[in-house]
Order: C-alpha cells, then sequence, then structure tokens
C-alpha cells in the first residue's frame, strides 16, 4: 500500500488542490441534482452520447488554442440540442444518441491525434485530472453550475411532473416539449462541466450512478435528491483525496467510490424487500 499511496505530505498538497476540491463540490452538487432527472426519464444513454460530444468540443479547442471548458460546453450544447429536437421518443433518442457516440469519439481522437502539446493534457480529457484548476478555470466552472442550479430550481415543480408522467402532465397542460429542451441544454452543460473533472469516457459515474443508487433505497422526492448529491460529493471528494495521495488520475478512484455505494445501496434494497 505504500508504493501505491503516500499522505506523508498531505499537509503541504491539500492547499495546492483547493480549487479542484471546491470545483469537485459544485460539481457534485449538480450532477446529483440532475442525476435524478436523468433517471427519471431514462436518459442514461444520452449523458455518454452528449460526453463524447464535449470531448470532441474540448479536444478541437485545445487544438486551436482556444478555451477547453468553452470548446466542451459547445459541443454538449451541441449534442443536447440535436437529441432534444430530433429525440422527444425514446426509441430515436436512443437511435441518434448511438449515431453521435462514435462521431464525437472519433473526432475528438482525431483531434488530439494532431495535437503537438503535452499527453498529460490529451489523457486528461478522456480521465479527468486533479490539478491545473486555476481560478479562471474555477470561476467558469462556478458559472455553469450556477446557471444549471438556477434553471433547475425554476423548473423543478413542472419538470418532475413531466418527467414521472408526461402524458398527464401534457393533458394538464404543462409544455412537456419546451421544458424537454431545456433540460437537455441543462444536462449538456453539467456534462461539459463534469468532463473538466471526471473526463469523458467516465462522465456516468458523476450524473448518473449517484442517482441510480439513492433510487434504489428511496422513492421520496425530497429524499432521493439528497441521497444523490450526498453519494456525488464523497465518490468525487474522495476520489480527489485519493488521487492526491496516489499520483494517479482521478477517474479509477470517482468511479470506484461511486460503484461501491451503488453495490451497498443495492444490497440495502435487496435486504428491505
Amino acid at each position: 500500500m505504500g508504493s501505491i499511496f503516500n499522505f506523508s505530505d498531505y499537509d503541504q498538497l491539500i492547499p495546492l488542490i483547493t480549487n479542484s476540491l471546491i470545483a469537485g463540490g459544485l460539481l457534485a452538487l449538480v450532477g446529483g441534482l440532475i442525476g435524478i432527472f436523468v433517471m427519471n426519464r431514462d436518459m442514461s444513454f444520452a449523458v455518454h452520447g452528449i460526453s463524447e460530444l464535449s470531448f470532441a468540443g474540448a479536444a478541437f479547442a485545445l487544438l486551436a488554442g482556444f478555451n477547453v471548458v468553452l470548446g466542451s460546453v459547445v459541443g454538449s450544447i451541441l449534442a443536447a440540442l440535436v437529441i432534444g429536437v430530433l429525440g422527444a421518443k425514446a426509441k430515436e433518442r436512443n437511435s441518434i444518441v448511438a449515431v453521435l457516440m462514435p462521431a464525437g469519439l472519433g473526432l475528438g481522437i482525431l483531434a488530439l491525434a494532431l495535437y503537438e502539446g503535452r499527453a498529460a493534457n490529451k489523457f486528461g480529457l478522456l480521465t479527468g485530472q486533479i490539478i491545473a484548476v486555476d481560478d479562471p478555470q474555477l470561476a467558469g466552472l462556478a458559472t455553469i453550475c450556477l446557471i444549471v442550479l438556477v434553471t433547475l430550481g425554476v423548473v423543478w415543480r413542472p419538470l418532475s411532473f413531466a418527467s414521472l408522467d408526461p402524458e398527464v402532465a401534457a393533458a394538464r397542460g404543462v409544455p412537456t416539449r419546451a421544458l424537454s429542451i431545456v433540460f437537455m441544454l441543462i444536462l449538456g452543460l453539467a456534462v461539459a462541466a463534469s468532463v473538466q473533472v471526471v473526463g469523458a469516457l467516465l462522465v456516468l459515474s458523476l450524473l448518473v450512478t449517484p442517482a441510480a443508487a439513492s433510487l434504489r433505497v428511496t422513492s421520496s422526492q425530497v429524499l432521493a435528491p439528497i441521497l444523490s448529491v450526498s453519494f456525488a460529493l464523497i465518490s468525487v471528494l474522495g476520489g480527489i483525496l485519493l488521487a492526491l495521495g496516489a499520483g494517479l488520475p482521478i477517474s479509477p478512484y470517482v468511479t470506484t467510490i461511486s460503484f461501491l455505494i451503488y453495490v451497498i445501496c443495492r444490497v440495502i434494497e435487496r435486504v428491505k424487500r
């Protein structure tokens, strides 16, 4: 274990990742809340599709020397709009995502292959990173998270109604079509922000797994989001702290902690039954 983890100089390293911890906390809050709607609307596959276009946007921004976060946002919003407008039904949405995923991954790999800079920058887009979150990047991520949280707060009740029973919601006059597009846009922003921490390949561990775990142990519309955010916080912050001690990418730790939480919730669900 000593060769894998080294916590001897933690007191000196923790101040260096303060921005990363703050960013991780913000993303866990966003991911935990929006993940509930992802699960209720059966859109886990769509999250992965958006992440591939987000990765492509970030990769081309890296290649062109532009802001990587901005490139990631552009890619995510483009994918979210395509899925939201063309994929009204689950069958249509899944086929569109299946088309977007290889296209986004292929374009992203092409951009990384042409990029001649540091290999760590390439690797970080795929698997995430815990360092180099400077003040401007943190401000950008905080702005994205604020937009998502404010929008969620405004549409929470009608979006919950439309997610759980879309036919009845539409009959009651809820603008389900408009809400779907709005949700896809904020989901795209959440994916773009999450890619910066856990990477494009493992973004599901932040936007899907915590919510899936919470819904295994409760169906409460109040408790489920609270548990989802708590699980996401444990996964992200725990992953950052463990990765700091091991000097490895953050994503293996985040995904492992998130998966273990999900397994525990499945066991609790089985015991309750």
